[in-house]
């Protein structure tokens, strides 16, 4: 908080501003543009304003008069939510038919483009220098800053450097021609830089990978800066890349000492901007090294926060503008306070923000040379008219380049002006008092978090990479769990160790010859000791109270919550995920146990049915008996809890056979029960040969339950032995079985590509493609097929292939020799089915390596689209329209998951309503289900049973009893028993 005395300045220097604006009005708020009008409209009508913002949006996709006007309609169906210039155009259109269509198109397409040249001053060089040449007249600087920083591939990056270094080249020439006076100093060639542009492959997981692949192309654009005498700003972008960034700041400064003119962006929304300012200011001075610093608000909140909150983080923003803006003028004192050092940008359009920069510099007395105003092109005029009269000091941030990147930069604009806390909005439109304006945030009340307290359930957090201590733990973790190698893993029956002689080497498939442990095998005779131990502990179990059992489950979690680096580890190593991955496995098998917990309690609590004075009727729900569960190696510890907790926190006990892959990780599984306490014979450890026990174990009759996850053929042969009598079997065996898929994604022909093609990418390469949600084909229409399969296959020509362990590498080894050879042989069918558009080097040495391919020309009949991999094989499928795009979606005797990446309102509803799957994913990828928000299981021949992570899946566990109690008594009936249900969270 400013002192009385400055802040009684600042109050008076923006009372001189505001008078010196108080005719004038932006032209995105006069209301005699058309853009003006539309936005009075949005702020009137939300609904409307929601509307124009998404077709903004797909507007650049739209390639005909047929599209538009399809969009126009689907966005803006309702009239009455319609200004009336763009209602009374959709009407004439539907009077005149096709040609009004075709007018209404170039009508809406002239204005739409309008109000993109208001942020945008230029597409091309010819049409930038004009504009520039217009600024500087008016005495006005410019940051130029390229659009397209989406890039999805080397070959995009290469693209976007070029960009920069034809922009550089362009612009040095013009300044011979045209000096500015006073803004000498910055140069007058100014231009920003979105980093990860550069290197399409940055990730926090890979930082020092992403701060190299970043540097290099940097330092050429860095080095022509410098020969043209121009100044050059390294962009922030979201949270996700800050960390990289501001460590691509500091070695290219480091390399560069001696030259002043390379800046970077601090945005102040974000909570670590006074700690990121400080460490910055320090190391300048420790290295004596100048910098600069443009000093923004920041540009993403509602991004920031719907992310965070999606994966479970804490906010990394602000939480209320007032804060943001006390934030911005704390940080601006203390790099005016660092002026001799730092070269100061203020980037605001706040009155209140600029004055009180102003001020602050005249009580420390900062030259006028470091510091200036920057501020966005087409916003604001008044208030930048007013800083370039009092000051001399303007640069405006002008973006140019293509409309297709350029929407997404105008939506973020008009989010932006029509947002209720905007400054502009509140000075322009709303007209609210200078005083209430000019208030010090400082002063404001305490912001309230807008994250409300979590309650009930929710979610382990997503591994954030971001933070070092966990970009640090799993190199930790993989050391720590190498020390361990070699061991012996023994099975575990009825509370005790048992080794067998019987053994199978656990491998690490991207490195065969490491040898990680030796599973004991069962045989015949350890399955009926087990066996026999689930049916002894059964009725102790049966008889334990439900809220004894949950408890059992939550101190499992409590334990795998402390562990899951070390549990993560193993599955880079004994079945190889890839960091991520791994950690999202361990993470799922916490939500499981905890989200079964939760259900078991509501569950535990008698149900009473009806409503009749005289008679009282419980709905009660009781365990099976002994339960088999039979787990896959691909999600070897989530998978397997699911079931197991399952089975168990409703009252069975459990026969559990991991797969021969994942021995190590299965009995990390029974290990984590073992410390919460889990009693003798409750849950036994089988690993063992499924040609020598999966009969056994199907066919036994105390066996009342089977849960399997796996191949079709196998999930087949169990439903039908497991439908047998068999002498002496007490009941009828319950099959609850998931059994794979043959996955589509729809690419419509209005799709952001930016945003597909990475999803894409995610859902058919990720784990090597051994999901079973994973994507396998992708069926494009006719109209977009040519350039994403361009974009796709230079995309993944950017996917590099090496050890797991290693976070620099995409994409690992398949399972296990196995799974290699079977790849392969789907490679060889793909080349005689379709065209091998793509397929990647394999690393050289030893491991299970399969390439990445992409083939193109698969038809419905083909293999390749019937068949499951599961394995990075993506088939590419052209379809003339929706309708045959739907047809080959649902074209398989799988039924488990689907995607669709589409802007029309229309065919998103179309495919809610046609496309069957058990989990259908629309604009998103298609793996990674969460439990309870995404519960997960599909029909066809992909399964049997209610979807895993959901409220309906314990019940498959138990049988349900109905008690019925005549309660009348010599005509009197006792007034009815309450019985409270716990909400569902």
């Amino acid at each position: 908080m400013h002192t009385p005395e400055l802040n009684a300045r600042i109050i008076a220097r923006g009372k001189e501003l505001f008078a010196a604006i108080a005719d004038e009005k932006p032209s995105l708020f006069n209301s005699a543009t058309w853009t003006g009008r539309v936005m009075a409209w949005c702020l009137e009508n939300q609904e409307f304003k929601n509307s124009l913002f998404r077709f903004v949006d797909v507007f650049p996709a739209l390639k005909s008069s047929r599209q538009l006007n399809g969009h126009i309609r689907q966005y803006f169906a309702e009239e009455h939510q319609l200004p009336p210039l763009l209602a009374s155009g959709i009407e004439l259109a539907g009077k005149l038919g096709a040609v009004g269509g075709a007018l209404l198109a170039r009508v809406i397409s002239a204005n739409i483009h309008g109000m993109a040249r208001q942020f945008i001053i230029a597409e091309n060089l010819p049409e930038l220098t004009k504009g520039l040449h217009r600024l500087q007249r008016e005495g006005v600087g410019a940051v130029v800053d390229l659009l397209g920083e989406a890039t999805l591939s080397p070959v995009e990056a290469g693209q976007y450097l070029n960009g920069y270094l034809q922009l550089l080249e362009t612009l040095a020439r013009e300044q011979h021609r045209h000096v500015l006076p006073g803004l000498e100093q910055p140069p007058i060639i100014n231009l920003s830089v979105k980093p990860t542009a550069l290197f399409c492959l940055a990730n926090p997981m890979d930082f020092e990978g992403s701060v190299e692949g970043i540097l290099g192309p940097l330092r050429q654009l860095t080095e022509q800066v410098i020969k043209a005498g121009a100044f050059l700003c390294i962009d922030m972008e979201s949270y996700r890349y800050k960390g990289i960034i501001l460590e691509v700041y500091r070695r290219l400064k480091s390399e560069f000492r001696e030259y002043p003119h390379l800046g970077i962006v601090l945005q102040a929304y974000l909570l670590d901007s006074d700690r990121d300012l400080d460490q910055l200011l320090e190391w300048g001075e420790r290295e004596q090294i100048p910098i600069s610093i443009r000093l923004v608000k920041g540009a993403y909140w509602d991004f920031e926060t719907v992310r965070a909150r999606q994966m479970g983080w804490p906010l990394p923003v602000r939480s209320c503008k007032s804060d943001t803006d006390a934030a911005f003028e704390r940080m601006a004192t203390i790099i005016l306070q660092h002026h001799p050092l730092c070269h100061f940008a203020c980037a605001s359009h706040n009155i209140r923000s600029i004055a009180a920069v102003l001020e602050t510099a005249r009580m420390l007395a900062v030259p006028e040379s470091r510091y200036e105003f920057q501020m966005l092109y087409g916003m604001a005029e008044p208030v930048r008219h007013a800083i370039l009269a009092a000051t001399g000091r303007v640069r405006l941030y002008c973006p140019y380049g293509q409309m297709v990147p350029g929407m997404g930069y105008l939506v973020r604009r008009l989010l932006e002006n029509s947002a209720n806390e905007s400054f502009l909005r509140l000075t322009f439109t709303q007209q609210s008092e200078v005083e209430q304006l000019l208030q010090d945030p400082a002063a404001a009340a305490v912001c309230q978090s807008s994250t409300p307290p979590l309650t009930g359930f929710h979610n382990h957090p997503v591994a954030d990479f971001t933070r070092s201590e966990v970009s640090s733990a799993f190199p930790v973790a993989l050391s720590a769990a190498r020390q361990n190698v070699g061991q012996t893993v023994p099975l575990f029956i009825n509370g005790r160790d048992l080794e067998t002689s019987d053994t199978l080497p656990s491998l690490n498939p991207n490195r065969p010859s490491e040898v990680l442990a030796h599973i004991c095998q069962a045989g015949v005779s350890e399955v009926e000791q087990a066996i026999a131990a689930a049916t002894a502990a059964f009725p102790a179990w049966r008889s334990t109270a439900a809220e004894q059992r949950v408890a059992c489950l939550q101190r499992a979690a409590t334990v795998a919550r402390s562990r899951i680096f070390e549990l993560a580890a193993w599955q880079v190593l004994e079945i190889g995920k890839q960091w991520d991955q791994a950690h999202a496995d361990v993470a799922e098998a916490i939500d499981f146990l905890e989200y079964y917990a939760a259900a078991m309690e509501r569950l535990a609590v008698p149900r009473r049915l009806g409503d009749l004075a005289g008679e009282e009727n419980l709905q009660i729900h009781e365990p099976r008996g002994v339960a088999v569960v039979i787990a896959p190696w691909n999600f070897p510890l989530a998978i397997a809890c699911g079931m197991v907790s399952a089975a168990l926190v409703t009252g069975n006990t459990v026969v559990f056979k991991p797969s021969g892959l994942t021995g190590i990780i299965g009995r990390q599984l029974v290990d984590l029960f073992r410390h919460a306490g889990l009693p003798a014979g409750v849950l036994n450890f089988i690993p063992g040969r499924g040609s020598e026990i999966g009969d056994y174990l199907i066919d036994h009759p105390r066996i009342s339950l089977i849960a399997f996850t796996g191949s079709l053929e196998v999930g087949l042969r169990i439903i039908q032995r497991g439908a047998v009598l068999q002498p002496r079997q007490s009941s009828i065996k319950r099959v609850i079985a998931e059994m794979g898929g043959k996955n589509a994604i729809i690419i419509d022909d209005d799709a952001d590509l930016d945003e597909a093609i990475p999803q894409l990418l995610a859902s058919a390469f990720g784990f090597q493609g051994q999901k079973c949600s994973a994507c396998s084909r992708v069926i494009v229409l006719d109209g977009i097929h040519d350039r994403l399969v361009e974009r796709l296959v230079a995309a993944a020509r950017g996917w590099r292939l090496g050890p797991s362990e290693n976070p620099a590498f995409a994409m690992g080894a398949v399972a296990d020799q196995v799974a290699q050879r079977k790849i392969n042989e789907y490679l060889r069918i793909g080349q005689e089915e379709g065209e091998l558009l793509y397929c990647s080097d394999l690393p050289q040495g030893e491991g299970y390596w399969v390439p990445l391919a992409i083939f193109g020309g698969i038809k419905p009949e083909h293999r390749l689209a019937q068949e499951e991999i599961f394995g990075p094989l993506l088939a590419v499928m052209r379809a003339a329209d929706f309708d045959q795009a739907l047809s080959w979606a649902n074209d398989t005797r799988y039924a488990l998951t689907g995607g669709l990446f589409s802007r029309s309102p229309a065919n998103i509803e179309r495919a809610r309503n046609e496309f069957r799957v058990g989990n259908l994913y629309i604009n998103r990828a298609i793996t990674g289900a969460m439990v309870a928000r995404q519960p997960f299981g599909g029909a066809a021949l992909s399964g049997v049973g209610t979807k895993a992570g959901g409220e309906e899946y314990l019940l498959h566990f138990m049988d349900a009893r109905v008690v019925t109690e005549n309660t009348l008594r010599r005509g009197f009936a006792p007034p009815r028993r309450a019985t409270v249900l716990p909400q569902h969270d």
